[in-house]
């Protein structure tokens, strides 16, 4: 079993590589397809889709490299193996794509006021169009792998990809419209619009990645796992509580404590332990490493025990509690009275 969840791990790595490989290729082909439609119409608009796309190949290149890292085992220095460098690397695409949406607000606004003269709006058209296909095909391949695989990088390159390709369509329907009218304002406009586009999705990217480097709880995630561990308890599954969530890039640890009958014995108390991992394995995701701390029932556990055959109990069965959310989290066992 062990050996089988290493060698898909392994396999999801060697994709998630091949498919970053991919993306950085494909962005540096339409970074040089959409400064030759810059070069060609003097367009605010396409420069803004130009300098995201340099941000592509930039950060994508740093995401390659980040894949990796995390592709190496475990060893002696990073015992939790090398996944946090997912949250730098989209850290960093984040922090790039905010300044990159600041500087096409900047140069916007100035030749707002002060236009230029745009040319070939035509072959540029048709040059962004093609790259917007591109991109968004990409993007939704790269975040769908990302996804499936749990990397925090291909599911921010991915939707950074597939942003860039709705930004691109916007700019189309600008272009059509200086193309079709003349005005040439318009251009200026339209790549603000869409710099203050490009710096929300930064700032989305940013703010994910900071919090997994802080290790800010994943609620979506813990109130899953309360959820199966609820509809499938054992009756020696006494209480479960200070359950918390660490993510190391696609690797995910689980630290929980479980309340068994004092008087098990240490295998006994272990293949409870076992039990719980394989659950949470089998329901939410086999790739998870679960760190269960056993602790022994008191006397106020009788009252929510519902173990038939128990010899040794101070207290008669009062209630069966549902585990709550709120308190499996905390460190503190369930009681009638909390």
């Amino acid at each position: 079993m062990q050996a089988r969840l290493v060698n898909n791990k392994n396999n999801n790595y060697s994709e998630n590589i091949r498919l970053q490989v991919l993306v950085v290729l494909v962005g540096v082909l339409l970074l040089i397809a959409k400064f030759v439609a810059y070069f060609l119409t003097n367009s605010n608009a396409i420069l803004t889709d130009a300098l995201e796309s340099i941000i592509n190949v930039v950060a994508g290149a740093f995401s390659l490299y980040s894949l990796i890292l995390t592709s190496q085992p475990k060893d002696l220095n990073h015992p939790y193996g090398h996944g946090k460098i997912e949250f730098v690397a989209a850290t960093l695409e984040g922090s790039l794509i905010v300044v990159a949406g600041g500087a096409i607000i900047v140069k916007s606004v100035y030749n707002l006021f002060n236009p230029h003269v745009l040319s070939q709006l035509d072959i540029g058209i048709i040059l962004t169009a093609g790259a917007g296909v591109i991109n968004y095909v990409v993007g939704a391949m790269t975040e769908r792998r990302g996804n499936r695989n749990r990397s925090l990088v291909l599911v921010a390159g991915g939707k950074h990809l597939k942003t860039d390709a709705y930004s691109t369509a916007g700019i189309l329907i600008g272009l059509l419209l200086i193309y079709l009218t003349g005005l040439v304002w318009l251009d200026s406009v339209v790549a603000i619009i869409f710099g203050i586009m490009i710096g929300f999705t930064g700032y989305r990217i940013l703010r994910s990645a900071i919090a997994g480097i802080m290790d800010e709880a994943d609620y979506e995630l813990l109130q899953r796992i309360v959820q199966v561990l609820n509809d499938n308890r054992h009756e020696n599954w006494i209480d479960i509580h200070n359950l918390r969530v660490i993510k190391y890039g696609s690797t995910l640890h689980i630290d929980c404590h479980l309340t068994v009958p004092w008087y098990l014995n240490v295998l006994e108390a272990h293949d409870e332990v076992e039990a719980v991992g394989r659950l949470i394995r089998d329901k939410v995701d086999r790739g998870i490493e679960l760190f269960i701390h056993t602790d022994p029932c008191i006397a106020p556990s009788c009252l929510i025990c519902s173990k038939d055959n128990c010899q040794v109990r101070q207290h008669a069965f009062e209630e069966k509690v549902v585990w709550d959310f709120d308190k499996v989290i905390s460190d503190r066992k369930h009681t009638l009275d909390y």
